[in-house]
């Protein structure tokens, strides 16, 4: 199992609120617990599973804008 903290920063665009909210909607197709912040999401679960979020999360956000984002994973117990 691992955590990973995942940021997107969507730039040059006035929609990057509603660009998160999309991207963030496709993990339901994942078994993951996740934790939306103010600024970043808490991702936890089987490491395939975190790392195709994770992916699904980028392809998601660039397919709407430029992105950056921004990944810290762990496999340390928290």
């Amino acid at each position: 199992m691992i955590t990973a903290e995942v940021s997107l920063y969507p730039q040059k665009t006035t929609n990057a609120s509603q660009i998160i909210n999309n991207s963030l909607e496709t993990l339901t197709k994942f078994n993951l617990d996740s934790n939306v912040g103010p600024v970043s999401t808490r991702l936890q679960g089987a490491d395939e599973e975190v790392w195709n979020g994770i992916k699904i999360l980028f392809e998601q956000a660039k397919n709407q804008s430029e992105v950056n984002m921004v990944v810290t994973v762990s496999n340390s117990a928290e």
